[in-house]
């Protein structure tokens, strides 16, 4: 072989090496691409399910909210009632004559 011919021979390849190259760098940028397309798509996915579940804790939060006020409302007419049934047998011990005979209190010795 000539020298001539070995540098077409080293051209050639220099040439199909440089080709080589420039197909994988677009090939790197386009898997680089669809990798950061996949990523975006997850981490969109990952917050909406984020937001779901603040809400959902929010919810929750308001309503353990109400339930607690609506226990504190049944809570204090309940104390009223009770309160109510104190006083009406406080006087009832007090004044055992003003009721009639089958509301009579009677104490027992020994008893509690």
């Amino acid at each position: 072989m000539k020298e001539e011919d070995l540098k077409m021979i080293s051209e050639m390849m220099e040439s199909v090496i440089a080709a080589q190259r420039q197909e994988l760098r677009q090939f790197k940028e386009e898997v680089i691409g669809k990798f950061d397309q996949v990523i975006g798509t997850a981490e969109d996915h990952l917050q909406h399910k984020l937001d779901l579940v603040v809400e959902g804790q929010q919810m929750l939060a308001e309503s353990m909210e109400r339930q607690g006020q609506e226990l504190k409302t049944c809570l204090d007419r309940f104390d009223g009632r009770v309160t109510a049934i104190a006083v009406d047998l406080a006087d009832h011990r007090r004044d055992t004559e003003a009721h009639p005979k089958s509301w009579r209190v009677r104490e027992e010795e020994g008893g509690e």
